[in-house]
């Protein structure tokens, strides 16, 4: 997909170089105006993308909006941007509000450049919400993200369609938030509807409170047992086995290797840590029944580290330096990033 490849483009220059988009001309010249082109939008054609657009509210003459989108001589979006390192509050929207009613846009998006939000006016005809629909963040989108935001790419925009997916998207943020406030205190009523299909009589208080608890804890339990499915799946899915695996890694294909949680965190950290001088992708997880390997680019002859989690009295970190391997005594997978400096060298070292 095209536009997935160029807006990981995009997230590599906001890893590689964050430190120096400091003002708000970096942020649109690096990477707000290859988002536009992205999404089809020649940014250089100044009648279709139209820089420094004038809109003259009131008795205030020559405001202008930083771009402009035209499409059939018609203005479709408005966009405001910001330095990448600013928070996008809502008091950065405050030009876009008054933007926004003076112009036939119907679509406004405030973005640094990493992060992009997109406004309408759903709740009352030419006057922009005070909340987004949609928040794209760069460096973390979902392929759900993606597919939301192919919408409002050149070849496809339709503003009714987009109109009717903005008020399907900010409904299912509200019930989302309402989910989420069940999930973390469970309210009156909704204790009272699980309580009364379990317990047979008077729901006394102290009845509801116990059950209050126990169906806070089981949602978490219910959402931590998802989540670890789907990140068990993802990695036997991303770590086929090779030819080349040694006889340790051969038994990982046999029964009795359970990857638990805490190796799962480890990996995580790792991968985190190598982030920040490689591709993360290239981190990948073999779990075995003596220790969980992390390898670079799923080869065994390139061990990053080696978490030894399965013993119940004692938890090492494994640590290279050529073939030679040193462990380090950890309590919990946190403890990995007091390790960083051996993960960083040893990727450099297997660069090499």
């Amino acid at each position: 997909m095209e536009l997935e490849a160029r807006l990981n483009d995009l997230a590599k220059v906001v890893r590689d170089h964050r430190e120096v988009l400091l003002t708000e001309e970096a942020a649109k010249n690096a990477l707000v105006m290859p988002f536009l082109q992205a999404l089809g939008y020649n940014v250089f054609n100044p009648a279709e993308v139209v820089p420094e657009f004038t809109c003259d509210v009131g008795i205030k003459k020559g405001e202008k909006v930083d771009y402009a989108i035209r499409m059939d001589e018609r203005i479709t979006m408005l966009v405001e941007c910001k330095p990448a390192h600013a928070d996008l509050s809502i008091n950065h929207a405050s030009q876009l509000f008054r933007y926004f009613s003076v112009t036939e846009a119907r679509v406004a998006i405030l973005t640094n450049g990493v992060t992009y939000k997109f406004f309408a006016d759903i709740d009352q005809p030419n006057k922009m919400d005070e909340k987004p629909f949609f928040t794209f963040e760069l460096e973390t989108a979902r392929k759900a993200d993606l597919r939301t935001l192919a919408a409002f790419a050149k070849g496809s925009f339709d503003i009714e369609r987009i109109l009717a997916e903005a008020s399907h998207l900010k409904m299912q943020s509200l019930v989302a938030k309402e989910l989420e406030k069940e999930f973390a205190e469970p309210s009156e009523d909704f204790v009272r509807l699980i309580a009364k299909r379990i317990h047979q009589g008077h729901l006394t208080q102290p009845i509801k409170d116990n059950f209050r608890t126990l169906i806070a804890t089981s949602i978490n339990a219910l959402v931590r047992d998802k989540v670890n499915e789907r990140l068990t799946s993802a990695l036997n899915v991303s770590n086929p086995v090779e030819p080349e695996q040694d006889q340790a890694d051969a038994e990982s294909e046999k029964d009795g290797v359970v990857t638990t949680q805490d190796e799962i965190d480890g990996f995580n950290i790792v991968r985190a840590i190598a982030a920040r001088t490689i591709d993360p992708s290239r981190i990948v997880m073999r779990d075995a029944r003596s220790y969980c390997a992390i390898l670079l680019d799923n080869s065994n002859r390139k061990t990053v580290a080696r978490l030894h989690f399965n013993s119940a009295t004692a938890r090492y970190l494994g640590s290279f330096v050529g073939k030679d391997e040193t462990r380090h005594p950890v309590l919990k997978p946190v403890d990995l990033y007091q390790f960083e400096a051996e993960i960083t060298a040893r990727l450099a070292e297997l660069a090499t």
